[in-house]
């Protein structure tokens, strides 16, 4: 699972960046960590719905192109599927701020760019469909990560977040700003 996490936290790094260039802010790279963890730079206002929006999509990215991965592949789409996630990651890799991260994308790019490249139908679906499930699983994974981290925080009474996870503490920061806060209504 160690080495299969960041194939997860790639999936959660690129959904920050992808939601935020979508939102008119501008990527300038990103980086992976062993321990689960990365972060994605965007720039651009630092609040408002893309910024909300940017920090919030990390989480839900993994599972949501794991849940295409699984259609994709089940429909027997998964020859352009892997196009599409093979251009992709090339054009992350102008983004790897690392050597980890590089490493980690050159393998994907490598695998992927393999399992298109000497063609089999039935190898591309069920590869197609296992990381599907693979992200789907890991994605609950991280979640699960970030509310232990939390749980672990309000028992520490710490208030500084793990050297390494400030994202997740942004996130359930903002979470909780959102959840929390207070109507307004017109008088």
């Amino acid at each position: 699972w160690r080495v299969l996490r960041l194939g997860v936290t790639l999936v959660h790094e690129l959904g920050h960046a992808a939601v935020g260039v979508l939102g008119g802010r501008r990527f300038t790279g990103f980086v992976l960590r062993g321990n689960m963890s990365g972060h994605a730079v965007t720039v651009g206002r630092p609040d408002g719905p893309a910024m909300d929006a940017t920090t919030w999509a990390g989480y839900p990215a993994p599972a949501l192109v794991g849940a295409l991965l699984v259609v994709a592949g089940a429909r027997g789409w998964a020859a352009p599927v892997l196009t599409v996630l093979l251009a992709a990651l090339v054009v992350a890799l102008l983004y790897v701020r690392s050597a980890l991260t590089g490493a980690v994308v050159v393998a994907t790019v490598a695998g992927t760019g393999a399992l298109w490249w000497w063609r089999d139908d039935r190898v591309q679906q069920h590869v197609v469909v296992g990381v599907g499930v693979l992200l789907l699983l890991g994605a609950w994974r991280h979640v699960g990560a970030v509310l232990g981290e939390k749980d672990r925080r309000r028992v520490a009474h710490r208030l500084e977040p793990p050297v390494g996870h400030g994202e997740h503490a942004q996130f359930v920061g903002r979470a909780e700003a959102v959840l929390h806060r207070p109507h307004q209504t017109k008088a």
